[in-house]
């Protein structure tokens, strides 16, 4: 079968691997999408993030869609499209057990070089997947199923946010996490939206998908300003950049006792401290889901969460380095999708 394969930054490669084989409680599923996330990007620009560093080529993907080729001994029928939760844990470690599966100590994720040996991805012909990762995704197209993952990421922000209804939201960057943090905060019941980005092109589908107002901090850096009068206006700040810069400028336009949910992930960065302390801020890190996936994958297939407009563009398996390249440029792209089978 065909994988995509990343050896080193900009070494993308399309490779033959072999089949893994097929055990009880999995289903054999051949790949239908596959959409390229900001973690492949840092892989496919930069080797890695952080201190997580490529020391073996891997197989990258974690955002997919299949069909169930083999339903082994699962209750899966033939030729049924699912969406596949790249999210492994062990369900044994002191977390699991706790009901934190994200913060599982054995967590199995596709694609990740996180551990060594690392983590293969889900880019793959044919992928065998446990039965408890594939979810229903009748009624969806195979792209939109592939958005479930990072759906997903943004319902377990808006859960650490705890109570939404008629707050005022503050979203900085708008990519893919940023405008699907946009469509959850509004269906749990968000009053107002503001969103920034440095591209227009993104901050127009923020805008398209919900956002009250959007803003261009290249452009216009002093326009949040206004919101930072009388010690702030934004109940909740969904930080979606990793950005210092950014969650500095959010935190002035939080007012006192906001909830700040860091999603993005640029490595370490300085806090204003002081503020925090003084506005009696919450700083909630948010990092991946569990059970939100299937919860993801309900609320497209009832209409109420449409993902459609964030899909951009789809490129066939052939060309799939073009995929990471449309990705990596925002002025022309939100989320480019690889098509591994009709």
């Amino acid at each position: 079968m065909k994988a995509i394969v990343i050896h080193a930054a900009r070494d993308l490669r399309i490779e033959d691997r072999p089949e893994d084989a097929l055990l009880p409680g999995q289903v054999r599923l051949r790949l239908a999408t596959g959409g390229v996330c900001g973690s492949d990007l840092h892989y496919f620009n930069h080797g890695g993030f952080g201190a997580v560093r490529l020391k073996e080529p891997m197989i990258l993907g974690h955002e997919v869609s299949a069909y169930v080729e083999d339903a082994g001994d699962t209750t899966f029928a033939k030729g049924q499209l699912v969406a596949v939760s790249p999210s492994r844990p062990c369900g044994t470690c002191k977390f699991c057990l706790e009901g934190l599966a994200n913060q599982c100590l054995n967590m199995r994720f596709y694609g990740s070089a996180m551990p060594f040996p690392h983590i293969q991805g889900a880019f793959r012909e044919i992928l065998i997947a446990d039965a408890s990762q594939c979810v229903d995704a009748t009624g969806l197209t195979p792209g939109e199923a592939a958005m479930a993952e990072p759906l997903a990421v943004t319902l377990h922000a808006t859960r650490r946010a705890g109570d939404m209804l008629g707050k005022r939201v503050l979203v900085t960057g708008c990519g893919p996490i940023g405008t699907l943090a946009i469509l959850a905060a509004r269906r749990a019941g968000a009053a107002e939206i503001v969103a920034t980005d440095l591209s227009d092109f993104t901050l127009s589908l923020a805008a398209k998908v919900g956002a009250d107002r959007v803003i261009n901090t290249g452009t216009d850096p002093d326009a949040l300003s206004t919101y930072s009068a009388d010690k702030g206006h934004f109940d909740v700040l969904y930080e979606c950049t990793g950005v210092a810069a950014a969650l500095a400028g959010g935190i002035a336009a939080l007012r006192p006792r906001g909830v700040i949910l860091q999603l993005g992930l640029g490595g370490d960065m300085s806090l204003p401290m002081m503020a925090i302390t003084a506005k009696e801020l919450d700083l909630r890190g948010s990092f991946r889901f569990h059970p939100e996936f299937a919860t993801g994958v309900g609320l497209m297939q009832k209409g109420l969460i449409d993902v459609r407009p964030l899909i951009t563009h789809t490129v066939p398996l052939a060309l799939a380095e073009d995929a990471f390249r449309l990705a990596s440029d925002r002025t022309q792209a939100m989320k480019a999708q690889i098509v591994f089978a009709d």
